[in-house]
């Protein structure tokens, strides 16, 4: 296969998926991995595509599906420990808590190793592997069908699950945020469950990096109006923080003004 074609064959495959690794390129288009490495970095300087850790994300504004965990997790660290941290500060020992499927609400899984007596209840099955590896908490897994590659359980038995449940506290992930067109997701199979995830809760935070800020996804899930508190990093320009009012709290990864920093009560 000509080099033409196959990058022509590389963007039509991320612009469907989403996400492309690239030892899956590489096994589709019958060429080794550093060709197809090569190519993803042309196309990445190109505009093509956006070009990640091990394969290739679609550009924004592109139709996509969800990105799997392990683009994910590679991403922001820095960010997304910083407002795991800050967000962790919200729960209080003892009380019950819903975690999102999702590489940041993972990293607040994290920051919760020194909370006592939690109640944790997840769909994701690393979250819920941590939590079991760790001990010390009262760890509730739901039911469902798994999405591949990103860990998350979704369907009836996962509704069911949740509509079961009433938690002091959820915590949610999100594909895009935007102020008007409120949070929305890549894909519809997880919207109902996350919806559910809120009703189950007396209070809704949600927590996202700021490369989640200004866009939308196909998928609307709720109002930004519906979480008491959005988390996000520093990295979100000031002016675009008013439209999120007073909820929104940005934290910096490294110093800097943290902006509303002061945990609920």
């Amino acid at each position: 296969m000509m080099a033409a074609k196959r990058r022509r064959e590389i963007v039509e495959q991320v612009r469907k998926s989403g996400y492309a690794e690239a030892r899956t390129l590489a096994r589709d288009l019958g060429v080794d991995v550093s060709t197809i490495r090569r190519d993803l970095d042309l196309l990445g300087r190109s505009g093509l595509i956006q070009r990640t850790h091990g394969g290739a994300l679609a550009m924004e504004g592109a139709e996509a599906l969800d990105v799997p965990y392990e683009a994910k997790r590679r991403e922001r660290l820095a960010e997304k420990r910083a407002i795991a941290e800050h967000a962790a500060q919200f729960v209080n020992d003892g009380e019950s808590v819903i975690l999102d499927s999702g590489s940041s609400t993972y990293a607040l899984a994290q920051a919760l190793r020194v909370h006592r007596d939690l109640t944790i209840a997840t769909n994701d099955i690393r979250i819920a592997h941590y939590f079991a590896a760790r001990g010390g908490v009262r760890l509730l897994m739901s039911g469902g069908q798994l999405i591949d590659s990103v860990f998350t359980l979704v369907g009836p038995a996962t509704l069911s699950f949740l509509a079961g449940l009433h938690v002091d506290r959820s915590f949610l992930g999100a594909d895009a945020i935007d102020p008007a067109g409120g949070v929305s997701n890549f894909n519809t199979v997880e919207v109902p469950v996350k919806q559910a995830m809120i009703a189950a809760a007396d209070r809704a935070v949600l927590v996202a990096d700021s490369s989640k800020f200004g866009r939308r996804a196909l998928a609307t899930v709720v109002a930004i109006d519906a979480f008491e508190t959005i988390v996000t990093d520093g990295g979100l320009p000031p002016p675009e923080r008013a439209a999120y009012g007073t909820r929104l709290v940005c934290v910096p990864s490294t110093g800097g003004d943290a902006g509303n920093a002061a945990p609920p009560t």
